[in-house]
């Protein structure tokens, strides 16, 4: 194992140390509990947004702290989900007073986690709302689910949501926007290598030269089905049409299009992926009016891509333009 780290027990201090360090003008990192919020939190009578999970899903969700997208997250160890503890002290300090909203990736310990953090800040006298995003058409178990897993999909909840609460809707009407969109997306991922957390210090699972694992999660998890390498359109074709036949996808809808890179893929195959997943929308009647290309919900260095479809109306497509000013994405 080859990493620019110190001691695999504490990447995730150190590596957060150094962001808080990099980017003090956007956000302010509380080490313990740790933490991440706005350096402007909390943001008087506005909904809070907050979410989290395991490390090593990087700019998720820490790089997505900001204007117009959440006012806190909070990074458990490396594929680890956050305790209570720090979800509750995160949810008091992004609450402006008008309660705050809990964005959960549908694995077993975010959930049960989020929710013991919920009724602690109750009883702290704060109102959560939650939403738990389920967008992974790969498989309906794993082994760190009960259902769909939550995955790149989780970048447009964050986004739209976010927006919504920037422009100041209240709690319930900023829910029902991020549920929405968890109705209205959809992912699918593969990995043509896979990925080395720091404490275990071998692959996450094994391929060989000439095989890829189809349907991954992005805890490493293998997929729905392992096969032999393929040229890029017919990989792509793979991701992109179980998603859209998921979708219920039809002539006229407009769509936006996120190729999603897992941490060790470069930009340039991405685009080629993105590619022909735009051929295949289109060929279906789709209209893709909005992109994004890059890494955005990765797997440590996992070699591989996903597609992710969101299907868009007047107003997610009005929030997903609106104005966004996190380490991550802005705009």
């Amino acid at each position: 194992m080859k990493k620019l780290i110190n001691d695999p027990a504490r990447v995730v201090e150190e590596s957060l140390e150094g962001f808080g360090l990099a980017h003090a003008d956007v956000v302010t990192v509380h080490p313990d509990p740790l933490y991440v919020v706005r350096a402007d939190a909390p943001v008087r009578d506005k909904v809070g947004l907050v979410s989290g999970g395991g490390s090593g899903h990087e700019p998720l969700h820490v790089g997505f702290v900001g204007r117009g997208m959440l006012d806190a997250a909070v990074p458990g160890p490396v594929f680890t989900s956050p305790t209570p503890d720090p979800v509750a002290a995160a949810t008091v300090a992004a609450n402006g007073g008008r309660g705050v909203l809990h964005v959960v990736k549908n694995y077993t310990g975010d959930v049960l986690n989020f929710e013991t953090a919920a009724e602690l800040a109750d009883a702290e006298g704060v109102e959560v709302r939650t939403v738990v995003v389920n967008d992974d058409v790969a498989v309906e178990d794993s082994l760190y689910t009960a259902g769909r897993r939550g995955v790149a999909g989780t970048l447009a909840v964050e986004k739209i949501a976010g927006a919504a609460a920037e422009r100041g809707d209240d709690l319930a009407a900023v829910a029902d926007i991020a549920e929405r969109v968890v109705a209205n997306v959809r992912s699918m991922g593969v990995a043509l290598e896979a990925c080395t957390v720091p404490h275990a210090g071998t692959p996450s699972f094994e391929l060989t030269e000439d095989e890829i694992e189809v349907g991954i999660g992005i805890h490493g998890e293998p997929g729905r089905h392992r096969r032999a390498m393929a040229p890029a359109d017919e990989i792509t074709e793979m991701l992109t049409n179980p998603v859209a036949d998921d979708l219920g996808l039809a002539a006229g809808d407009d769509v936006l299009l996120l190729v999603n890179g897992m941490g060790g893929t470069p930009v340039s195959e991405l685009y080629v992926v993105y590619r022909h997943a735009r051929r295949l929308l289109e060929s279906r009647g789709a209209r893709v009016t909005r992109s994004l290309v890059g890494s955005y919900v990765t797997s440590l260095e996992m070699q591989g891509a996903s597609v992710t479809v969101l299907r868009l109306d007047a107003e997610t497509t009005a929030l997903w333009d609106a104005p966004v000013h996190t380490v991550a994405l802005r705009w």
